[in-house]
């Protein structure tokens, strides 16, 4: 039997998604900027997405652009953002980003600096929470000229959930954008955007048992964002390019099924589980570190280091035994070294390199989670041993 505990890196689409996915491969195939019956067929589809994902995030659905995936939508909202707010007030330059965000943020606020942009890091804790003093110090010397924030709703290799209403409602008091990276919040957590102190939120659907290839940025109605896809007139002149009308298909089949399973009331019932793991490894094992453990964290994902082992190591080590886990960000495979977000929490890189992240998705079963903690244990016993 395998099981997969590295849902953070991706899910299996459900089997309406592929359904979706395959009807409209065979019968929805027109472009959907067409005026033809088959081109109407297809606007169809994209449109009830588009009302699905809204009905998701609870947005309106003019606020919904297609991308495809959560890099695309991240480096629209930063890049296009700070392009658009600089173009309003020459003296918005700052863009600043939380020290534990994903590559692509990371990347996105680069590209912002190669444009002219002043980058800054905002500081976190020791469990990878934003120091809200600092920032709202920066707020209050720098704001006037900060043209975008960014901070991940909730963290991709710990799970840790940061204080987003707060921190958004200090960038609205300083007229400061919030971008937040909601790529492992959507269809696993509830999401109330219109009450929300958020300008730019990004998602992708392969994170909650959608297709790869397909994403969203919503927009809040009155902000805009300067396109980087160019050469058609799309997603409300945003986003250029035919839309991938089979994968957007399958992220709105995706976004029924987590409202579903949203009203289902599961999500202590699912943490319940994660600590279960976390607890039969301890037991077990007696000494390891479970990062993040004391601030609020997403139901689905642990981080754990296990001193006296090597992550990267305990990743092939475990796929050969029939478990999938990860070292850390998927978009990090194969580096040998420590992961980032880790070391801008405090850690030493020695815990740091020690660490797994095991991941959980709707169809986790306790014993699917008896047998992972048994597999473990027995990898890591041996690993330590030697």
């Amino acid at each position: 039997m395998s099981i997969n505990l590295d849902n953070n890196a991706t899910t299996r689409p459900a089997p309406e998604v592929i359904a979706a996915i395959t009807e409209c491969l065979e019968s929805d195939w027109g472009n959907p900027s067409s005026a033809h019956r088959r081109g109407i067929g297809a606007r169809r589809r994209v449109e009830l997405a588009r009302d699905s994902v809204s009905a998701l995030l609870g947005c309106e659905p003019s606020e919904v652009i297609f991308t495809s995936g959560g890099t695309e939508a991240g480096n629209l909202a930063v890049v296009g953002g700070f392009e658009q707010a600089r173009s309003m007030n020459a003296r918005r330059t700052i863009v600043a980003a939380a020290a534990t965000e994903h590559p692509a943020i990371r990347d996105s606020i680069a590209e912002c600096a190669r444009l002219g942009a002043e980058p800054r890091q905002l500081a976190v804790d020791r469990n990878g929470l934003v120091d809200l003093d600092a920032l709202e110090h920066f707020l209050k010397a720098e704001g006037d000229r900060c043209a975008l924030i960014s901070v991940m709703w909730a963290n991709n290799e710990t799970g840790v959930i940061q204080p987003i209403e707060r921190i958004g409602a200090l960038c609205r008091d300083a007229g400061v954008l919030l971008h937040t990276d909601a790529v492992q919040w959507v269809g696993r957590m509830p999401c109330a955007f219109a009450t929300l102190p958020i300008d730019l939120l990004s998602c992708s659907a392969h994170k909650f048992h959608g297709p790869k290839g397909a994403g969203a940025l919503v927009i809040r109605r009155g902000v805009r964002v300067t396109p980087r896809s160019l050469g058609g007139s799309q997603e409300r002149e945003r986003r250029g390019g035919t839309e991938n009308v089979p994968a957007i298909a399958g992220m709105g089949v995706a976004c029924e099924l987590a409202r579903t399973w949203l009203k289902l009331d599961a999500i202590e019932q699912m943490a319940a589980l994660r600590d279960s793991l976390e607890q039969g490894l301890e037991e077990a094992l007696g000494h390891m570190v479970v990062h993040g453990r004391d601030v609020p964290r997403l139901w689905n994902t642990s981080n754990i280091a296990f001193p006296g082992t090597e992550s990267q190591l305990m990743v092939v080590v475990l796929s050969e035994r029939g478990l999938a886990v990860s070292g850390g960000a998927a978009c990090a495979s194969g580096s040998i070294q420590p992961s980032g977000v880790l070391l801008a929490m405090g850690l030493d890189p020695e815990l740091a390199g020690s660490s797994l992240r095991l991941s959980l998705n709707r169809s986790s079963t306790p014993e699917m989670i008896q047998s992972a903690t048994e597999i473990l244990t027995s990898a890591l016993r041996a690993a330590q041993e030697t």
